[in-house]
């Protein structure tokens, strides 16, 4: 049994605390490390919140491209793998590695896994 708060609730408090109290309670030598704390928390409590979901959906698309039924890191390992040898040019790995990278920029930089740019 999960007891409130959960971890993603525990990470939002810090980030809110260092944000909204101890930021301006520290000489401006030290702001930038307490921002730099703050994203921290911040990214932490997204990726509690973002990364499971995205681990399956990762999962699932690697599984396909690569036929393995490993974890998440035998299955890159065997996409690297072919990708280096050069005799894997499955059409839809263009689509899993874009996909992969938007759920890891939404963790760490939430509105870039949004870019539809070239």
């Amino acid at each position: 049994m999960k007891y409130r708060p959960d971890d993603a609730e525990l990470l939002a408090a810090i980030a809110e605390l260092l944000e909204d109290q101890v930021m301006a309670a520290v000489p401006p030598a030290l702001q930038h490390q307490v921002r730099v704390a703050a994203n921290l928390a911040r990214i932490m409590e997204r990726g509690h919140a973002l990364e499971p979901d995205a681990n399956e959906r990762a999962e699932s698309a690697l599984a396909y491209l690569t036929g393995s039924d490993g974890d998440l890191a035998e299955q890159v390992r065997v996409l690297n793998e072919r990708i280096e040898e050069g005799s894997f040019s499955h059409p839809a790995v263009w689509d899993a590695l874009v996909g992969i990278c938007r759920d890891d920029l939404a963790v760490a930089k939430p509105g870039y896994d949004a870019w539809e740019g070239e």
